[in-house]
């Protein structure tokens, strides 16, 4: 009995120990829920396309309020992110565009670093988000996809452009 016990005792300290280390995983998944993308100098223009469709009700806000510009986070997508572009190199510009036929999309990109953080809504005439920004480090950014309204599922490419 007392065997039995201390067999008891040690599995269940083995399954605590498992339980913390999946508990103390980062809340924010490295992986994303469509496209990955590689970006160096001079890329192709169609290395920059990736597609995917919108939809979630975790609202962006959560991850930031405001951007570096100190512009709105809104929208409504995912938790995991749906791109992940990795820049090999420091860019002075990019632009991001959201192409989803004029449905009001929203976009958030956080990276290189956790505070660095980027938002987009409209674009001029067009719904559609975008996002055209200076001074893009080298290294790995995450991008949300998201729409005005919570749960609303549309098709979108998104393209990112050295102009």
């Amino acid at each position: 009995m007392k065997d039995f016990r201390l067999r008891i005792k040690s599995q269940l300290a083995w399954l605590l120990a498992l339980g913390a280390a999946i508990v103390a995983q980062p809340v924010i998944a490295q992986t994303a829920n469509f496209g990955t993308l590689k970006l160096s100098a001079g890329f192709n223009p169609a290395q920059g396309v990736v597609e995917g469709y919108t939809g979630g009700s975790y609202s962006l806000s959560a991850i930031s309020n405001r951007d570096r510009e100190k512009k709105a986070c809104i929208g409504f997508a995912d938790p995991q992110p749906d791109h992940i572009i990795t820049l090999e190199k420091d860019f002075a510009r990019l632009k991001f565009l959201v192409n989803s036929g004029g449905y009001d999309t929203t976009m958030l990109i956080q990276g290189p670093d956790d505070s660095t953080i980027r938002c987009g809504d409209d674009t001029g005439k067009s719904k559609d988000a975008s996002i055209d920004d200076r001074d893009f480090k080298s290294g790995t950014y995450r991008i949300w996809i998201g729409t005005f309204n919570s749960g609303d599922k549309h098709n979108y490419t998104l393209t990112v452009q050295q102009p």
